[in-house]
């Protein structure tokens, strides 16, 4: 399993970006600026999912990053989730590695749970099998949607009035990177410049 990435923020005041780093470096930044500039309007996102994010800057600025939500440690290759014994799985002997598994209601037809029963393992091996391959098989277009989507949500947020985001919309769940980059030529310069860095995941053969 691979090391979850660190989670990086990017921060804008009106149309400029003003920091883009790990959270208490953003969050610094922004509390900065908040405090030279009581009115200034300034939008959040994880840099990733393009998700906003809100943190509360009453007090100190040690106060601000304390409130922050703790991040996963790095080093870490595997989540720890509470185990529960599952029936259908021999106890876990000698040597046998723990698996962070969770157990949750599944509603199957009995032809079903008699094919899962069959299998080397049982159902929940089989079941994890089928997840695994399920999720390998269709990676390439999660990651794509996943791209597309948070590129969307980015727009919308930063330039959902702007003069040609209906037509810039268009050409981003078309694919069309040619045509996106045209859309957005007049945009401000560092919306434009993240929205393509975005929008690039989802099409490589984007130049920015």
């Amino acid at each position: 399993m691979t090391t979850p990435a660190a989670t990086t923020w990017i921060a804008f005041a009106k149309h400029r970006r003003i920091a883009h780093g790990t959270p208490k470096e953003v969050a610094a930044e922004v509390k900065r600026l908040t405090d030279a500039q009581a009115d200034a309007a300034v939008l959040i996102f994880d840099a990733e999912s393009s998700q906003p994010v809100e943190i509360d800057l009453r007090g100190s600025l040690a106060a601000v990053l304390k409130r922050l939500p703790a991040e996963p440690p790095q080093d870490a290759t595997r989540a720890e989730v509470q185990t529960a014994p599952e029936a259908s799985e021999p106890s876990r002997g000698p040597g046998r590695p723990r698996l962070g598994v969770v157990a949750r209601e599944v509603t199957l037809l009995p032809r079903h749970w008699d094919w899962l029963g069959a299998q080397p393992g049982g159902a929940s091996v089989a079941l994890r099998k089928l997840v695994e391959h399920a999720q390998r098989a269709s990676a390439a277009a999660d990651q794509r949607r996943a791209a597309i989507e948070s590129a969307y949500r980015f727009m919308h947020a930063m330039a959902g009035d702007a003069t040609g985001f209906e037509e810039a919309s268009r050409a981003l769940f078309a694919g069309d990177s040619s045509r996106l980059q045209t859309e957005v030529a007049h945009w401000p310069r560092d919306v434009r410049e993240h929205l393509l860095a975005l929008a690039e995941r989802a099409m490589p053969a984007m130049s920015i």
